[in-house]
């Protein structure tokens, strides 16, 4: 089986693709994740996937090298990791009651460039209204200044939510796992 690299120093994505119990490194991939001007939240995962797998496909031409990009966004606005508890606050107030998409890019490059496959992932969350209490609590409790949002859905995150709406869940953590497995066997790996 070929070597696996996931370009991603993410512990999220890292966490995922355990679950496919194939056996993979990480490689940092050294790309600036700067919005282009005018780029659209999907466009920019989309572009940035692929960015993170050529940088590593780079030093590694023989490897199946996975890139993955998560983009949130509210009304087209951006939703970075909040880094701080105001912050994260700030931005469970402005979703409290709204819908919010999280935009996942994936590419896998294998084969010398052969092989490039690409998929992105839409999630929508509809936050249910959150008192501020609510979210005060919830910052509190669990710290998820790293997370785009300032949430974790595999965690608490969960109860601020009305509903979620998407073809594969493990997207809206950073990896489209369904997507993921499937072009992973078609670049040769065995993924049971």
């Amino acid at each position: 089986m070929p070597e696996i690299i996931l370009a991603s120093t993410s512990s999220y994505r890292r966490t995922l693709l355990e679950r496919l119990r194939v056996p993979f490194s990480t490689v940092a991939p050294g790309v600036r994740e700067d919005a282009r001007a005018g780029e659209l939240p999907a466009d920019r995962a989309a572009r940035l996937s692929l960015e993170k797998a050529q940088a590593v496909a780079k030093l590694h031409p023989d490897a199946v090298v996975i890139g993955s990009d998560q983009v949130a966004a509210h009304e087209q606005r951006v939703l970075h990791k909040p880094l701080d508890p105001a912050r994260c606050r700030e931005q469970l107030r402005a979703v409290s009651g709204a819908r919010v998409r999280f935009h996942t890019g994936c590419a896998v490059l294998a084969g010398r460039g052969a092989i490039r496959l690409m998929h992105l992932d839409t999630t929508t969350v509809v936050f249910r209204r959150l008192e501020m209490q609510e979210i005060e609590r919830y910052v509190e409790t669990e710290r998820a200044l790293d997370c785009a949002g300032g949430f974790r859905a595999e965690g608490l995150g969960i109860a601020l939510f009305e509903r979620i709406e998407s073809i594969d869940p493990t997207a809206l953590i950073g990896l489209p796992l369904i997507w993921l497995a499937e072009a992973l066997r078609r670049a040769g790996c065995r993924v049971p």
